[in-house]
């Protein structure tokens, strides 16, 4: 879930500001690839603007005039249009070479050209009367003279796209070539950049915070609110008084909410106008992020501290030297080794028998971590629960859990949400597939392996320095895998190659002041349109902002606030919050406030304890609304005044979510009974969770996979007896569904939809064996001979 936004600082204008100390910004014009689905540079090749992307060019509506709207001083001078032989003059003029040309001339290409010649021909024939200039000039062509036409062509072209008379304009404001100096305070100084590199593991952020602990002033600017939330603990334990900020919470360390000398918080909140003695930057390598990228830009370019201290991936290093040789600072790099060692593994687990204590399951679905904690609990073994979409909460209590060694829960089952900002005892990590969803440059969602960074990241977490674990392992599920992730984690991490940009809300209103009818989503596609980066940088991904805008726009706001709810930070999957959001714009825009009552009635509180997954999922989102909440009050104090009351019951959700958690295998059981009452629950090896080979991007089923050695799982049987082993249950009449896989994974989910009987099921399979051996398959499509035929074939061979 994206959970930060876009800051809402005023950011200085940049206009007339040079770099200090030397640091010519040198704005290098090749296009880079913006991580947006829209061009992310408008400058060739030869360094000269590129045309615009004119499909995005929405024509302002402009209606034709009506009877009695105004006299037709026209006709009085000269004589009434004859429409007939108007018609036929326009389609001349459009046909017109030299016409199309002075067009293009104007920025009017083929697509615009067409667009308001259509408009400008409907205009002049479902008008009553136009004005007396057009109206002459539409009388005297009827010699032939249609060149005329063209000026007033011209104009009426401007009044439906307005951006054709400000394009250099618009160019100028989206130009986002020279970043370092929208920051003038930071330019205003000398800072001093130390770099801290190294993997996880080593140390790197623990001596950069030391150095914040021993500073006048200091801030932590963190990706997650609880990495955020740790050096605010720690701070205060210490006795060095910090205070927290992130996107939705204000914790003050003084008790009359005097600002502290030192902050913790997400790096959307830092803020590049308040001097420091030293800053951290945390995890500088999600400057390449394709969402938020653009706020490690913005701490790294903006932050006014004497010192800079950057912790992150070596990978990073020559990026961040390059920016900061724009704005003629020196980096100082402090390399750090791994504190424990980390071993990758000859074997694969293969089977959940072989857990032990300490042992961490890793997912990357929320499916999969359903699927496995229920098999292992099925075992007698306790596991704890952690994934992304669980409050903060909720996530430290399940790490509590899981770290005590008095707990009886020596297992945890986790996605890559562990990879930053938990501190846990794992002695050994266990990849349960090596491929995930992405999101590629293009904003596209993929399925495709892990990658280097990612697997270091994750493996890390293994053998954590001052834990039990004085060696962290790493393996995988599967045999297959293993290799696979072998080559991954010996391969380079690949270099960061550009940090993100994203348009300010003062470039937004400048956009609007030019284009006033157009739509916030439509202003922000022609700004990405237009932009202009250098060679260091590309633009974030804005769809997000853009599934919001288009959401809201039908309900009336203004600029500025329209752009706040727009960077709200949501998961737009969420029906359910997506919906809240907009009850929030449209209530906000009646000037009615939020409160307490309201959210309570359209939440439903008090809920009840979740007693199936669905249901848990459920609370989850309303703790998300609850956040939404209180993010906007942050922001519209006045009209979300009850901040503190949802504040309150929402730690109440966090418990009633947290006991969900610690029972989530009976959420699934009452999950699974709910769907197929007495139907029997198949769950075999023989269909594992799908991955794909290195470098491919579909998706496969492990079809033909040669080892066939089952997990050891509990499988519910109609009678109510429990097996150990899945070959104890295997009848003759599953023997063949099973060793079928595509069959037997499709019969395995009508069962538990309940669309499919265990007596079905065996009368199915009984049909088609007589079929298979008769060679009868009865009325079907060809598709469906011709893929039976060929799996007959195989069978023979």
């Amino acid at each position: 879930m994206r959970r930060c936004a876009w800051p809402l600082l005023r950011l200085p204008a940049r206009a007339g500001l040079v770099l200090r100390h030397g640091g010519a910004a040198v704005a290098r014009l090749r296009p880079v690839a913006a991580a947006s689905s829209f061009s992310s540079s408008s400058v060739g090749e030869d360094g000269s603007s590129r045309a615009p992307d004119t499909s995005l060019f929405v024509p302002v509506p402009l209606k034709p005039v009506g009877d009695g709207a105004e006299e037709d001083v026209g006709a009085e001078l000269t004589r009434p249009l004859d429409k007939g032989e108007v018609l036929k003059n326009l389609n001349k003029f459009y046909k017109r070479k030299e016409i199309q040309r002075l067009g293009a001339e104007n920025g009017l290409d083929a697509r615009l050209f067409h667009q308001a010649f259509i408009n400008f021909r409907k205009y002049i024939m479902e008008s009553s009367s136009v004005s007396a200039d057009l109206h002459i000039i539409l009388n005297d062509i009827c010699c032939g003279h249609v060149d005329d036409l063209f000026p007033f062509f011209l104009r009426h072209a401007k009044q439906i796209f307005p951006m054709l008379d400000c394009m250099d304009d618009l160019r100028k404001i989206s130009d986002l070539r020279l970043p370092p100096n929208w920051y003038p305070d930071a330019r205003a100084i000398q800072r001093k950049i130390i770099f801290h590199a190294g993997p996880t593991n080593s140390g790197k952020t623990y001596h950069a915070i030391q150095r914040f602990l021993s500073a006048k002033s200091g801030i932590y600017c963190g990706p997650l609110k609880l990495l955020a939330h740790e050096i605010f603990q720690k701070s205060n334990d210490a006795n060095v008084p910090c205070d927290l900020v992130t996107g939705e919470e204000r914790v003050y360390a003084n008790e009359d909410a005097r600002q502290a000398p030192h902050i913790a918080c997400t790096i959307e909140m830092c803020s590049t106008n308040t001097p420091y003695e030293v800053a951290v930057i945390d995890e500088i390598q999600m400057i390449r992020d394709p969402a938020r990228g653009w706020a490690w830009t913005r701490a790294l370019l903006g932050l006014c501290a004497e010192e800079i201290h950057v912790c992150g991936e070596p990978a990073a290093i020559d990026l961040v030297t390059e920016l900061m040789y724009t704005t003629g600072e020196e980096v100082e790099v402090q390399n750090y080794n791994r504190l424990t060692p980390l071993t990758v593994l000859d074997h694969a687990l293969e089977s959940l028998d072989n857990l032990q204590p300490g042992d961490c399951v890793v997912c990357f679905s929320k499916n999969d971590i359903y699927s496995i904690s229920r098999q292992i609990e099925a075992r007698g073994l306790e596991c704890a629960v952690i994934y992304g979409s669980l409050p903060p909460g909720t996530k430290l209590e399940q790490a509590k859990k899981f770290n005590d060694p008095n707990d009886p829960c020596k297992i945890l089952v986790a996605t890559d949400a562990i990879g930053m900002g938990l501190n846990l005892c794992i002695k050994r990590i266990i990849f349960n597939s090596i491929v995930k969803p992405t999101i590629n440059e293009k904003g596209e969602k993929e399925i495709d392996s892990i990658t280097t960074s990612q697997a270091l990241q994750i493996a890390g977490r293994a053998g954590r320095y001052g834990s039990s674990f004085k060696q962290g392992e790493v393996t995988t599920m599967h045999r297959d895998d293993l290799m696979q992730l072998k080559e991954i984690l010996n391969e380079s991490v690949r270099p960061v190659r550009a940090a993100g940009l994203h348009p300010t809300p003062e470039q937004i209103e400048m956009f609007a002041y030019h284009l006033p009818d157009a739509t916030l989503s439509n202003l922000i596609d022609i700004f990405v349109s237009l932009s202009q980066v250098d060679g260091l940088y590309f633009v974030c991904n804005i769809d997000d902002f853009k599934f919001l805008a288009d959401m809201i726009q039908h309900i009336p706001l203004n600029l500025r606030s329209r752009y706040v709810f727009c960077t709200a930070p949501l998961n737009r999957k969420e029906p359910f919050v997506c919906t809240t959001l907009l009850k929030f714009a449209r209530q906000f825009s009646r000037n009615e406030p939020l409160t307490f009552d309201w959210l309570c009635r359209h939440t439903k509180w008090p809920l009840a304890a979740p007693k199936n997954i669905k249901e848990l999922v459920h609370l989850e989102a309303v703790h998300d609304v609850f956040d939404l909440y209180l993010w906007l009050s942050y922001r519209f104090m006045d009209m979300f005044p009850d901040a503190v009351l949802v504040r309150d019951i929402q730690k109440k959700l966090d418990d009633i979510i947290q006991a969900g958690v610690c029972n989530i295998t009976k959420l699934i059981r009452a999950s699974q009974s709910a769907a197929a009452p007495g139907a029997a629950e198949v769950v075999s090896e023989n269909f594992p969770l799908s991955r794909t080979k290195r470098g491919t991007r579909m998706v496969s089923d492990r079809q033909g996979v040669k080892s066939t050695e089952a997990l050891s799982i509990a499988v519910e049987v109609p009678e109510g007896r429990r097996v150990k082993n899945l070959k104890g249950y295997r009848s003759a009449t599953r023997q063949e569904d099973l060793k079928s896989h595509g069959r037997g994974s499709l019969a395995n989910r009508l069962l538990r939809e309940g669309l499919l009987t265990q007596e079905m099921l065996r009368q199915l399979e009984s049909e088609w064996q007589d079929q298979h051996r008769n060679g009868t398959y009865g009325l079907r499509s060809k598709r469906d001979d011709q893929s039976s035929s060929n799996e007959t074939g195989k069978k023979k061979k």
